[in-house]
Formats: C-alpha cells, structure tokens, sequence
C-alpha cells in the first residue's frame, strides 16, 4: 500500500521482533541470572516487558515504574516526576530496567541516579529501540533489541497520541505522507 493511502510504513515485522526477543531474554538470562527483578516503564514497555519475560528461562519478578517529563508542545523541559513508583523493595537487587525507546537518554538517566539511590544493588538497561543518534547524555543501554535511526515509530508499545500501541509491528508514522 503506498504512502499517500496508508500513513504507515513496516520498520519492523512481528516476526522480526520475536527472534530477537528471544535472544534477548536467552542472553539476558545467561548474563543475569535468577533474582533479576524487570523494572518497566510504563507505558511503552509492557508488551515488550511481557514476552522478555516469558523468552527469559530463569525466574523473575516483574514491577512498572511511571515517569513524566513536561513541557511545552511535547519537548521535555527536563523535568522528570515518578508518578508511579516501583513496589517491590529494590534495596540489594538485580534489577534490569525495560524501555520501549532510549534517544535523549535523559529519562533513563534520571531513573538510573533514583534507583543507585533506592540502594539497587546493581541495574543495568533493556531497551527495545535504541537511538543512539539522538543522544544528549554519556548513556550506555546494556541489551538493545533494535536501532532504528528512522523517524516516528508506533507499534508493539510504542504510541502515537496513546494510538497504535496494539500493533504486533513497528511502523513509522508518515505524517505528511512524503518519504523523506
């Protein structure tokens, strides 16, 4: 289907992302072990964080953090507000932290100095889609599933005005219907 009629475009198959679930949470599992607790940030990593789990062939337990970041016309401001915190107790855990997307870094990088400071005993980051390009922070993501430079992504987590989340794909939005 072309663009003019369908605003979007495959980036990513779900057949695409399954195998690479899959060897993520293999990998994962090796490196990490058992008493790993699955940190999500909500809302975006929760598919993502559901079959990370269940590729994973050690035990874990599993907790969602919620975090903001306001400002004007979608652009972050910088601040970042946990409106949901985790439950589990992290004082002494493993804990892998489980994004949907990483570019600034900027979030990610606060949740990191939060849980240091909640006493984890060591975390590191599983991002789905990483774009390093747009980095603004010295931020290394631990298991990456995907980098994908291109454009504005929905799909499997990701959202466009809390739309498209469902999809078992990843799509770039065209939204001015043009390749660019």
């Amino acid at each position: 289907m072309s663009s003019e009629r369908n605003p979007l475009e495959v980036v990513l198959t779900p057949e695409q992302i399954q195998a690479r679930v899959r060897e993520l949470g293999q990998q994962i599992s090796r490196e990490m072990g058992k008493d790993t607790i699955l940190l999500g940030i909500l809302k975006g990593a929760f598919i993502f964080m559901g079959d990370l789990a269940r590729a994973m062939t050690v035990p874990v337990r599993m907790d969602f953090v919620r975090l903001a970041s306001y400002g004007a016309d979608s652009v972050s401001c910088g601040t970042i507000t946990m409106s949901k915190g985790p439950e589990l107790d992290l004082k002494g855990q493993r804990v892998l932290v489980v994004e949907d997307i990483v570019d600034t870094g900027r979030t990610v990088r606060w949740l990191l100095d939060c849980l240091n400071g909640m006493g984890a005993a060591e975390v590191k980051v599983c991002s789905f889609i990483d774009k390093p390009e747009r980095r603004e922070l010295d931020l290394d993501i631990d298991y990456v599933g995907f980098r994908v430079p291109q454009g504005f992504l929905v799909g499997y987590g990701l959202d466009y005005n809390e739309c498209y989340r469902h999809l078992p794909g990843v799509y770039e939005v065209k939204l001015n219907h043009q390749r660019g």
